[in-house]
């Protein structure tokens, strides 16, 4: 344990802090400015899509420039960003609050390298703890989050322009707190280099695994975590209860962390992954079971745990499968796949909740957790032949 992990994990926070925010309001400001209502979370898309765009421009300026300055960029466009939504909120103007949203997902791309860095500065015998350990800053988000959206709903004379506002200020809190920290020194360019291609490290099966668990298990939070605000004022509840779900859920994500690490230490990565994956399909159980306030927080925490336990998991796996050298290649890689699915379950959630409704967003989700099952098996069996082999 050492100041710079947990200066990280309090970056995680803040980071979290917008994220959170972010997907409490853009929805219903969306909603309010859009031309039509299917179109409500194109802003929460544009946050996505942007954050996979955005994933070489970030890896090449992080190699280029090291982990410290590449994070004050990207936290100076934070700043930028919420600024623009902030100017496109008050003077209702939807297609800015797109392009806004677009531009501030360099701010997610660079600072999702947040869980990998924290095993740049841990001993390789407490990288699993590190991670998991900067996931759980993600509370700070849990508690911030959601009473800043509520708080500073009514600040200015157009709703949430406030918490816009906010927000920039937490990237600039977060900007002054990167001054005192320290991370490793730049690799040398010809390290940079070398290694596998893209095509090579996605035919390793640990590597696929990971990316494609880890970005289906945050695609399907992401599916339920978008849609849930809008899902709740359909069945006629206040912003407010919407306010306490994500709080229980960003609870249920991060707190986690403060054990997910020994477990996966304890019981292995694809058993913690398995456990993560049965929690989300518990999750759906309920969310299927009713709409009153119990059925939404019930089942979003258990789905931000299960979320826990796949993208830690899927983490420290995806550590286990490239080289020091393919660091900055491998991270883009799977940043790409995570926020392209990311993208594409944003858009989707809206529109499936307010055409088909929050039962079929449901039951749609039971998919993508079909194939994280299948994955996961897959690499259990493969990655137990050897042994058996051995022992016989």
């Amino acid at each position: 344990m050492n100041r710079n992990l947990w200066l990280l994990a309090i970056l995680q926070g803040l980071f979290l802090t917008n994220n959170v925010t972010f997907i409490a309001i853009n929805g219903l400001v969306g909603l309010s400015l859009a031309p039509f209502g299917w179109m409500a979370t194109l802003p929460v898309m544009g946050y996505v899509v942007g954050s996979a765009l955005f994933t070489g421009l970030v890896a090449g300026t992080q190699a280029r420039l090291g982990r410290q300055r590449g994070f004050q960029l990207g936290l100076a466009v934070a700043i930028a960003s919420c600024l623009l939504c902030a100017y496109a909120a008050s003077t209702r103007q939807f297609w800015l609050l797109c392009a806004s949203t677009l531009l501030a997902g360099y701010y997610a791309a660079n600072a999702s390298l947040y869980r990998f860095a924290s095993a740049e500065l841990a001993a390789p015998s407490f990288k699993e703890k590190a991670v998991s350990l900067v996931m759980a800053g993600g509370l700070i988000g849990a508690v911030i989050g959601p009473r800043l959206a509520a708080g500073t709903r009514d600040w200015a004379a157009a709703p949430f322009v406030g918490a816009y506002l906010a927000l920039a200020g937490v990237a600039l809190l977060a900007l002054a707190m990167l001054a005192f920290m320290r991370f490793p020194p730049v690799a040398a360019r010809a390290a940079v280099k070398a290694g596998r291609t893209v095509r090579q490290l996605l035919a390793e099966p640990t590597f696929l695994v990971a990316a494609f668990a880890g970005a289906l298990g945050y695609g399907v939070m992401n599916l339920l975590m978008a849609a849930t605000p809008l899902a709740m004022q359909q069945c006629g509840l206040p912003f407010g209860d919407a306010a306490l779900v994500l709080q229980w859920h960003v609870i249920g994500m991060f707190a986690p962390g403060f054990f997910t690490g020994h477990l996966i230490q304890r019981f292995g990565t694809l058993k913690v992954m398995g456990a993560g994956a049965a929690l989300n399909l518990l999750c759906i159980a309920i969310a299927l079971s009713g709409i009153e306030l119990q059925q939404f927080v019930l089942s979003l925490f258990l789905l931000g745990v299960g979320w826990n336990f796949l993208f830690t998991g899927s983490t420290t796996l995806a550590l286990t499968a490239y080289a020091p050298e393919e660091k900055d290649r491998a991270q883009a890689v799977l940043n790409f796949i995570l926020f392209a699915t990311l993208a594409v379950t944003s858009f989707a959630s809206g529109v499936l909740v307010t055409t088909q409704g929050w039962t079929w967003l449901n039951l749609g989700s039971l998919l993508p957790m079909a194939a994280i099952a299948a994955g996961l098996g897959w690499l259990a069996i493969r990655s137990a032949r050897p042994a058996t082999a051995a022992g016989a």
